[in-house]
């Protein structure tokens, strides 16, 4: 018997160029049909653009300072994508946004300490989500009806207990004024980090997770998922719930960033938000 030659066995094992080519092309092919790509390519498009008109856009400073006030809205936008996803919305979640920060503002100012003020606010976070999931799932409501409906009360509400007067002579030396307001981590504020955190759980949550498989099923075929025995109402309670805690979080970056609560802020912030989760 002859003993296969070293090229043989190399012809055996090696990797044609042309195969390494095309796995390479699939992946650029997948990453190219992926449902964010069009949202990176256009935002790197206009990073771009605006860097060349104004080259001063590109330093790091102003970068990181674009990215904390986008922080606000892009938490929002994480909670509305459970309920995008079963064919529902969130206008409400300015509201809450400002309602929250304006109460945990005059809870503050009124000797609370912030830490403490800030847990009743996200309790009122929850507290209008589970109005809204009441609305909605009990009432039977329209999502879109009730929750616009619902921001411009939260709005009003905000606007009545403060008098329409920004609240501020807060107590700024407070850790949670340093920490959520001025602290940073890497280079990045610490309301970036949250943003971060929020945004890589809920992905796990939505993709990985028995309540994401049962949205997403929802959402492709409402009565289908109710036929096989998922909780509907349940799963839709779930999300408003996490809508309104996420949006009481954004609220409590927001004082801790500014150190004052305003009536005022939020305006169309629910639109953006709903943008940024479709």
């Amino acid at each position: 018997m002859t003993e296969p030659t070293s090229a043989s066995a190399d012809e055996g094992t090696a990797v044609s160029p042309g195969a390494s080519a095309s796995s390479g092309d699939s992946i650029v092919r997948r990453l190219l049909l992926a449902d964010w790509s069009s949202a990176l390519i256009a935002l790197v498009a206009l990073y771009v653009v605006i860097g060349v008109m104004h080259p001063e856009f590109l330093k790091p400073s102003q970068l990181i300072s674009v990215v904390q006030q986008s922080t606000y809205v892009a938490i929002m936008s994480a909670g509305i994508v459970f309920l995008l996803t079963q064919g529902e919305v969130d206008l409400s979640v300015g509201g809450t946004y400002v309602l929250t920060s304006v109460a945990a503002a005059m809870l503050i100012q009124g000797g609370l300490p912030p830490w403490v003020a800030a847990c009743v606010a996200l309790l009122i976070g929850l507290a209008v989500g589970a109005v809204n999931a009441f609305i909605v799932q009990v009432i039977r409501i329209p999502s879109l009806i009730a929750t616009l409906a619902m921001g411009w009360v939260l709005h009003g509400l905000a606007s009545a207990i403060s008098e329409g007067k920004q609240i501020v002579g807060l107590p700024i030396k407070d850790s949670f004024f340093e920490i959520l307001g001025g602290g940073s981590l890497a280079g990045l504020p610490v309301a970036v980090w949250v943003l971060i955190i929020v945004v890589a759980v809920l992905t796990v949550v939505l993709r990985r997770t028995p309540f994401g498989f049962r949205v997403r099923e929802i959402g492709s075929n409402e009565e289908a998922a109710a036929f096989s025995g998922i909780p509907i109402n349940r799963v839709k309670v779930t999300a408003f719930l996490l809508c309104g805690f996420l949006a009481a979080i954004s609220g409590m970056l927001r004082l801790a960033f500014y150190t004052s609560g305003d009536p005022t802020a939020g305006s169309g912030y629910e639109l953006f938000a709903v943008a940024g989760a479709v």
